[in-house]
């Protein structure tokens, strides 16, 4: 089995020194230099290497420069989809995001850790769980989801939250370990509304 099999399959890979995994990072990092050096107005070339890097993601979508993610093509995006200044994805494993999904600034997605035990972490092995995020969710600024954690649609996860686990849909949720605070009922359309 290779490393990249071992990591598609949640099992402790070689993710430091493991010649196929260096090689495709190395091919999205040269992707990644050239689209943060852009001008921020070209967003015709902004969008054929975003579409470039990325597994999958819909025609109508924005992400702000800087952006970093380790590989790209486990990350899949849906339609209207905007990231804001600073996002980063490491992508050991899939990253599923839904359509109408909005990234404040800062925002970290991590499929990637490592182990507890010394010994395992310091010659490299890391461990990469899937995150799924559904559709019609706002993430907050400076908010860490990490690996295995599913956010339910129409969710919103507060600024500074850090995601240890699944949040489920229709609910305000924030803190460190992020937790659910209230539903979001109708009556939240009313705030806005004059």
């Amino acid at each position: 089995m290779t490393e990249k099999e071992k990591a598609a399959a949640g099992l402790l890979y070689d993710a430091n020194y493991d010649k196929e995994l260096i090689s495709e990072r190395n091919k999205a990092r040269q992707i990644l230099l050239e689209y943060n050096r852009l001008n921020p107005s070209d967003y015709a070339m902004r969008k054929e290497l975003i579409k470039r890097l990325l597994g999958t993601i819909g025609e109508r979508f924005c992400i702000e420069q800087p952006f970093y993610c380790d590989y790209g093509y486990n990350i899949h995006i849906g339609e209207n989809f905007f990231s804001n200044v600073n996002c980063v994805i490491l992508d050991g494993a899939k990253v599923s995001i839904g359509d109408n999904v909005f990234l404040a600034p800062n925002v970290g997605i991590y499929t990637a850790g490592h182990p507890l035990d010394v010994p395992q972490r310091n010659i490299g092995l890391e461990y990469a769980f899937p995150v799924n995020i559904g559709s019609n969710v706002w993430v907050g600024a400076g908010t860490s989801i990490l690996p295995g954690a599913t956010i339910g649609n129409n969710t919103v996860l507060g600024a500074g939250s850090v995601v240890v686990k699944s949040i489920p849909s229709n609910v305000l949720a924030a803190g460190n370990p992020c937790k659910v605070i209230r539903e979001i009922t109708e009556s939240d359309k009313e705030k806005y509304e004059k």
